[in-house]
C-alpha cells in the first residue's frame, strides 16, 4: 500500500503474456485457494509487525525475535507470490514491435473474450491518485511530488485502518492538479486501446490529506474529478466506472456527474483480520448493517452499491439474500473456480413488480470498541432474535406503480426460506418471526386479486430465486364476460408458484397446454418453467378458470 504507479502501461507479468496461452491444452493452472492463503500470510505479517511495535512502545530493548518472525513471514509471502508469477509467465521477450499484437494485455484480453464468449466488460482497478501511494516522481511525463499526509482530527480518532496507516507512512505522489486531465487520459487511453472497457476507482478519500498546497480540498477535488470525468467520457463511454470506497463529500458533489451508483459500505471481509475466529460470521452482519444504514440516506442521490461478496463463503447465502433485495448491483469477488453457481442462480432481477419484499436479517454479534478503536465481536449477543413483520412495514408509496398495491384488501405472504404461504389483511396480526444468528428470511407480499367473487389469485414467481417477485415481468387479469383467466410473463427457469383459491380448468405454457399441480389445503399452484433461449428466458404462462 506504499507502492506508487511508475508506468502507464501493463506490468511485467502482463507484458510477458503470450497470446494463446489461455486457449491451449497447456493453459496455466490456478489454485482457487491461493488468494486466501496470500491474505492469511499477509495478516500473519501484519500481526507480527504490530507485536513488534507494541513491544517497542512498552520499552522492550531486544526486538530481534520479532524481527526474525517478520523476515520469515516476508520471505514466505514473497515465495508464494513468486510461485504465482512463474506459473503464468510465458517465455518470450514481449517487446518486439513485430510481435506486439501477440504479447501483453491486448493479447490477454483478446484471449479472455475468445475463451469466455459472454464476456461484456473487462475493468481494471486504479486508485484516484494512480496507486495507493500515488505516482512515483520522475517515472512518467507528469509533474509529480510526494506530499506528506495530514489527517483531520475526526478521521484520526476513528478506526485504525491499515490502508490509511500505510498511506500516512509514505505520503502520496500527487500529480499536479493542472495535469489531472492528462493524468487520467494517459492511464485510461492506453487501457482502452488494449481492450479494457472500464475502471474501478478506489482510495477516493485521499485528496483531503494532501490539499493544503493546492488551494484546499474543494479546488483539488474539482480538478481531479474533472480529469476523471473527461477521461471516462473519452475512453469508457462516459460511465465505465465502479466507484469504490467513495463515502466522502468529494464524490457526492463531484463524482456523480455521470455515475449514478456508489458504495454504501466497507469492504466484504471473509474473516476478521484481528484474528477473532467468530469474525467469519459476525463481520458479515456488520457489513450488512453498514450498507443498510448508509443506503437510507445515500440513496437519496445515488443508487446504493452493497459491494461484492464471495459465493463460497460460510455466510454467502446471508449476503446473497441481502443483495437480491438491496436494489443495487450484484457482483462477486470469487477466485477462479471458487464459484457456488447454485447460489448465484438464486439472485434475480430487481425490476419485477408483483409485490413488496421485506428482508429480516439477524446481524447481531459485534459492536464498536472505543478503547481498541475497532469493531469487535461480542459472543453473548450472537443469538436468535425475534420480531414481527406486517404489510404496513412496506413503503408502497415509494413507487408510483406500487402505490395501488398498498390498498389491497388481502395479501399473500411467501416466506422464501421456510417456503410457507400466509394470508394477511391490513387488519391481521403481524407475523411473528425468530431468526437465527447469521440467518435471514425474505417475505414477499403480493396483493390478492379477485378474478371473480369465487376466485382469488396471487402470483409469487420463481421460488428458486431469492426475490421471487422479481421474475414476474408482466401480469394481466382478464375478467371480461364469461372468460376468466390470468396471463403472466415470467423470466427465468425453475419452480413457478402462485396462490389460487380454486383449481384452474387449464394451464398454458408458451401457448401449449401443460399440466399443473395444486395443493388443496394451501392453495399452492405450481408449474415448472424451462429456460427459453429464443425469448431471452421469458415464458408466457396462462391459467384459465372459465372460458
Amino acid at each position: 500500500m506504499t507502492a506508487r504507479l511508475h508506468r502507464l502501461d501493463e506490468c511485467e507479468k502482463f507484458r510477458k503474456y503470450k497470446g494463446g496461452s489461455l486457449l491451449g491444452p497447456a493453459a496455466p493452472s490456478f489454485d482457487p485457494k491461493r488468494p486466501k492463503m496470500l491474505i492469511s500470510k499477509a495478516i500473519e505479517l501484519e500481526h507480527a509487525e504490530k507485536d513488534r511495535d507494541k513491544a517497542a512502545q512498552s520499552g522492550v530493548i531486544d526486538l530481534s525475535e520479532f524481527e526474525r518472525k517478520i523476515v520469515k513471514f516476508k520471505e514466505e509471502l514473497n515465495e508464494m507470490f513468486g510461485a504465482e508469477e512463474s506459473s503464468v509467465l510465458s517465455p518470450g521477450c514481449g517487446i518486439c514491435s513485430c510481435k506486439a499484437e501477440n504479447y501483453g494485455m491486448k493479447a490477454f484480453n483478446r484471449d479472455l473474450r475468445t475463451k469466455f464468449k459472454g464476456l461484456d466488460d473487462i475493468y481494471v482497478w486504479n486508485a484516484l491518485c494512480g496507486a495507493w501511494g500515488g505516482v512515483r516522481p520522475g517515472s512518467t511525463h507528469l509533474s509529480t511530488k510526494v506530499i506528506p499526509c495530514k489527517l483531520s482530527p475526526g478521521l484520526d480518532g476513528t478506526m485504525e485502518d491499515l490502508a490509511v496507516v500505510k498511506i500516512v507512512e509514505g505520503g502520496i505522489g500527487l500529480v499536479h492538479p493542472d495535469q489531472a486531465v492528462d493524468f487520467y487520459d494517459s492511464m485510461h487511453s492506453y487501457l482502452a486501446e488494449v481492450g479494457i472497457t472500464g475502471v474501478k476507482v478506489d482510495v477516493i478519500h485521499t485528496l483531503e490529506h494532501v490539499s493544503e498546497e493546492y488551494g484546499g480540498r474543494v479546488e483539488l477535488a474539482k480538478a481531479y474529478f474533472k480529469g476523471l470525468t473527461s477521461s471516462l467520457a473519452k475512453n469508457f463511454k462516459g460511465n465505465g466506472l465502479i466507484s469504490s470506497m467513495q463515502q466522502c463529500n468529494d464524490f457526492f458533489f463531484l463524482g456523480t456527474n455521470q455515475i449514478s451508483m456508489g458504495r454504501v459500505g466497507d469492504d466484504f471481509w471473509f474473516q476478521d483480520p484481528n484474528g477473532d475466529p467468530m469474525g467469519v460470521y459476525w463481520l458479515q452482519g456488520v457489513h450488512m448493517i453498514h450498507c443498510a444504514y448508509n443506503s437510507m440516506w445515500m440513496s437519496q442521490f445515488i443508487q446504493p452499491d452493497w459491494d461484492m461478496f464471495q459465493s463460497d463463503h460460510l455466510c454467502a447465502k446471508f449476503h446473497a439474500g441481502s443483495r437480491a433485495i438491496c436494489g443495487g448491483p450484484v457482483y462477486v469477488s470469487d477466485s477462479l473456480g471458487g464459484h457456488d453457481f447454485d447460489l448465484i442462480k438464486k439472485l434475480v432481477y430487481p425490476d419485477g413488480w408483483s409485490g413488496g419484499v421485506i428482508g429480516a436479517f439477524n446481524c447481531q454479534g459485534a459492536g464498536w470498541d472505543p478503547k481498541e478503536q475497532r469493531i469487535k465481536g461480542h459472543s453473548q449477543c450472537y443469538k436468535p432474535m425475534s420480531g414481527t413483520v406486517h404489510v404496513f412495514d412496506i413503503e408502497w408509496d415509494q413507487k408510483i406503480e406500487a402505490a395501488q398495491m398498498g390498498k389491497s384488501e388481502e395479501y399473500l405472504v411467501y416466506l422464501n426460506q421456510t417456503e410457507e404461504l400466509v394470508l394477511m389483511t391490513p387488519k391481521s396480526d403481524a407475523i411473528q418471526v425468530t431468526i437465527q444468528p447469521s440467518s435471514f428470511e425474505l417475505f414477499s407480499f403480493v396483493p390478492i386479486e379477485k378474478v371473480d367473487p369465487t376466485i382469488k389469485f396471487a402470483p409469487i414467481g420463481l421460488t428458486n430465486m431469492f426475490n421471487s417477485g422479481g421474475t414476474i415481468q408482466e401480469l394481466e387479469y382478464i375478467k371480461s364476460g364469461a372468460e376468466k383467466r390470468v396471463k403472466i410473463k415470467v423470466k427465468g427457469d425453475g419452480d413457478f408458484l402462485a396462490y389460487s383459491s380454486v383449481s384452474p380448468k387449464k394451464s398454458y405454457l408458451n401457448g401449449a397446454e401443460v399440466e399443473f399441480e395444486r395443493l388443496v389445503d394451501s392453495g399452492k399452484l405450481s408449474l415448472n418453467l424451462p429456460w427459453v433461449e429464443e425469448t431471452g428466458g421469458t415464458s408466457d404462462v396462462a391459467f384459465v378458470f372459465r372460458s
